[in-house]
């Protein structure tokens, strides 16, 4: 599971969110002669696949038997070009797009029952009056709590595009007695960056998971707010951020650098060499900074870090990026399928690519992270340095002479190692089967009422030996055998992730991180190295 800022993880989101984004160039469009064109002469697959539907012994799906092909062959390019069905196409691009059409909810099943857990700002479920806690008993007059619900049964509800609205009659947790709501389809916006709030008296911290076609306009606002809080530095955070659209990333790197710097280039066989400068038009571009990266920031997130570490803007803090420096464009067919081809790789300012090697194949280059864990290089900054790739004298340098590396990810300025508690086979059942949230639901409600505001709660509220205990009891109705070595050392990270739940159910994201940075190793450092 990816994880942020220490540890991330969410509740069921009736938004579909789709495979890796990668590194995508937006906003051009392309003619369909890249994807109908001529007829190749002698095209072999296009008579195999003729061949299997017209003969072959069994009935044959052949535009699912097309696609795999067409995958198999893109990925015996490059890992990152692959063929997207049309629902993958579609999630991918509406996860980089500000918003959706739907209802505006997050949600629990919990005793056949479903329980809102999040209502987003501003959309049709807030507007109807519904809030966090409320257990959803009918819908359009029909009984819908006991009906042996599934996550597939739910969405089938929301996210049909025929509800235009839905009669919700509804338990809440301040009231056992029923209410009804009326819920109109509409558009949801969500903003692209998860939270932003003030860390000290003059630190702001601002957490981005994607580069959305929105991200650059909702960071400006989340500045703006923070500037007038009095924030002189800032700290980014992009951990678990697995890319988004080029021209974004761009734009971000615009904020914190003056005119005629250069953030990035990209070139292919195909592409001429493209250079992307700064305009002078940044909302940041004095006050000291520091990047939050670890081994699941990819491609537009590494843009960014490469950027500003290349230009000695900002101190690199974390593990080594994940080392994705190829760029994709989407060309889309006309059933709603896409093909992201890989058309150009991208260079930071000082000339480096930190594509990392994919000349063992597919397989062991999603392996990589893995065997990054089993080498100990993300628990040490030693076992980093001992790698083949970064023990060879590096050509590159920063603007102020200070040396980097290419081909394999950016490597932080300040190593923090991985906390292996956070990662425990128990959190990963814990969080797989919404224990967390489920608990808060049920056992937490009564306490949160007593708390008169989020920071009231992160400052004053601790998960004691009692709590833990019981939510050990809770969580075993569901996990029939936990290893008590696990209990043990999950125990802290597991107190932490139910006041973190706790809070962000109540008071949304920024609670949430907030909480969880105030134990988080990577997040301290950040703080000192800019204060």
């Amino acid at each position: 599971m990816k994880k942020g800022a220490g540890i991330i993880f969410r509740s069921v989101i009736l938004i579909l969110i789709g495979v890796a984004i990668g590194l995508l160039i937006g906003g051009n469009n392309f003619s369909s002669r890249y994807l109908d064109g001529p007829t190749v002469r002698n095209d072999k697959l296009a008579k195999v696949l003729q061949l299997v539907r017209q003969n072959y012994v069994d009935s044959v799906n052949v535009d699912s038997v097309e696609g795999v092909t067409a995958n198999n062959l893109l990925q015996n390019l490059d890992p990152h070009s692959v063929y997207l069905p049309p629902k993958q196409a579609q999630a991918i691009n509406e996860k980089l797009e500000g918003g959706f059409n739907g209802f505006g909810i997050e949600y629990q099943l919990l005793r056949d029952t479903l329980f809102i857990t999040q209502v987003y700002p501003n959309g049709p479920a807030q507007k109807a009056g519904l809030v966090s806690g409320d257990a959803i008993i009918d819908i359009n007059s029909k009984k819908f709590s006991g009906t042996d619900l599934t996550p597939e049964k739910v969405d089938n509800i929301f996210t049909d595009e025929k509800n235009k609205q839905l009669a919700l009659n509804v338990i809440t947790p301040t009231d056992q007695h029923s209410k009804a709501f009326t819920v109109k389809r509409g558009y949801v916006d969500l903003s692209s960056i998860d939270a932003y709030y003030m860390a000290t008296p003059t630190i702001g911290y601002v957490k981005i998971s994607k580069f959305a076609s929105t991200t650059d306009n909702d960071f400006r606002h989340a500045l703006t707010d923070l500037k007038q809080q009095g924030m002189k530095k800032l700290i980014l955070d992009i951990r678990g951020n697995g890319g988004g659209y080029l021209n974004t990333a761009t734009a971000m790197a615009n904020e914190f650098l003056t005119k005629g710097q250069l953030i990035v280039y990209t070139k292919g066989s195909h592409e001429q060499r493209t250079d992307y400068f700064a305009t002078d038009s940044g909302v940041f571009q004095q006050g000291k900074m520091a990047v939050l990266i670890d081994e699941y920031s990819a491609s537009a997130s590494e843009i960014l870090a490469g950027a500003l570490q290349d230009l000695d803007r900002a101190v690199i803090v974390g593990r080594r990026s994940f080392g994705k420096g190829l760029v994709q464009q989407q060309f889309p067919f006309d059933d709603g399928s896409a093909v992201n081809l890989t058309v150009a790789r991208y260079y930071t300012p000082s000339g480096r690519s930190i594509q990392k090697s994919y000349a063992g194949g597919v397989n062991n280059y999603h392996n990589e992270l893995s065997n990054r864990m089993k080498k100990g290089e993300l628990f040490s900054a030693r076992s980093n340095m001992n790698d083949s790739l970064f023990k060879q004298q590096s050509p590159y340098h920063t603007l102020g002479g200070k040396q980097v590396y290419s081909h394999g990810g950016i490597m932080p300025d300040i190593f923090i190692p991985a906390d292996s508690s956070e990662d425990t086979e128990l959190i990963q059942e814990l969080d797989d089967n919404q224990l967390f949230s489920a608990y808060v639901l049920d056992r937490m409600q009564p306490t949160l009422s007593k708390y008169s505001s989020a920071e009231d709660f992160v400052n004053h509220f601790a998960v004691n030996g009692n709590m833990f205990d019981d939510f050990i009891i809770y969580a075993s109705g569901t996990i029939k055998e936990m290893d008590p070595s696990d209990i043990i050392i999950s125990k802290q990270t597991i107190k932490l992730l139910l006041k973190a739940y706790a809070a962000r159910f109540k008071w949304g994201d920024e609670a949430y991180f907030e909480t969880v940075n105030n134990e988080d190793t990577g997040f301290k450092k950040a703080v000192e190295a800019i204060k």
